[in-house]
């Protein structure tokens, strides 16, 4: 009896080795395959030299500043949504808000860029600009996070609310003090996410965000930004093993920038955790 267990275990953890190498096989193969033929391009001129030149230097700023708009935008409006969602929202309003985020989250990235474009491009005179493309890329990313965020509120154990109510404590300071940081860890998830999608994403940008070969600047209208997913889309399609390496290390470039969102939510989420142990004690 007791070798048959032990060969059933030894079975399930074969089969468990297995599925993880059949999940994580792919990935490190795409790793490998980009890192190689990124090599010939890597060096430090891919961060002190602009893509006019050898290096992306601009498309490096760029990515990192269009990022740092949608956590400002997206994230406050995708929380403060989800908050009210979980603990505010009751009957239609719930409804139609649900609707609709649903349906966002259904729509074609290209889709959104296009209407951006036809609205704020053309319409409102903004230019290919910073603002236009933040503001795509957040109505692109923010069902994500509002979901996310009502998910992880509607988890906290109800005991939490019933405790700040038999304190005495208004609703609003039990959400700010009890349940937000109890939830953080899937808020902080849902914003990574959120940055992750960002990350990657490039029709919505060639409809707002335009490109240049200059570093960006903190000017909110007529302003092109740079960015890694244009060089990769451009340089692919260009001829020469010089411009396919470039696209590779912008390619490996935002791989390691999703890596480092990835660890820094991880990060966030075991502090948030530690305090919410710390509160519970």
């Amino acid at each position: 009896m007791n070798l048959r267990r032990r060969l059933t275990d030894h079975i399930f953890w074969i089969l468990c080795g297995l599925a993880f190498l059949l999940i994580a096989a792919p990935s490190v193969s795409v790793i490998a395959s980009v890192f190689h033929q990124a090599l010939p391009a890597l060096g430090w001129q891919l961060f002190t030299q602009r893509t006019s030149t050898t290096g992306l230097q601009n498309a490096i700023l760029g990515s990192l500043l269009l990022l740092l708009g949608v956590l400002v935008v997206a994230g406050s409006i995708g929380v403060a949504a989800g908050v009210y969602l979980a603990e505010f929202a009751t009957g239609r309003t719930e409804k139609v808000l649900r609707f609709f985020s649903e349906v966002l989250a259904g729509m074609p990235s290209i889709v959104i860029g296009y209407i951006a474009y036809l609205a704020l491009v053309v319409q409102f005179h903004w230019g290919y600009s910073l603002l236009a493309a933040v503001m795509a890329l957040s109505v692109l990313v923010l069902p994500y996070i509002v979901k996310t965020t009502e998910v992880a509120l509607r988890q906290v154990p109800t005991s939490l609310r019933e405790a700040g109510a038999g304190l005495g404590m208004p609703r609003s300071s039990t959400l700010g003090r009890i349940l937000v940081p109890t939830a953080l860890p899937g808020i902080a998830s849902g914003l990574i996410v959120a940055l992750a999608i960002s990350t990657g994403e490039l029709a919505p940008l060639l409809f707002t965000a335009g490109f240049t070969d200059r570093n960006p600047k903190l000017q909110l209208l007529h302003q092109q930004v740079p960015y890694l997913t244009n060089v990769i889309y451009t340089d692919l399609s260009l001829p020469g093993k010089r411009a396919h390496a470039t696209a590779a290390a912008a390619g490996l470039l935002s791989l390691l920038l999703l890596i480092i969102l990835i660890i820094a939510g991880r990060l966030v989420a075991r502090r948030a955790r530690r305090q919410t142990a710390r509160m519970s004690l």
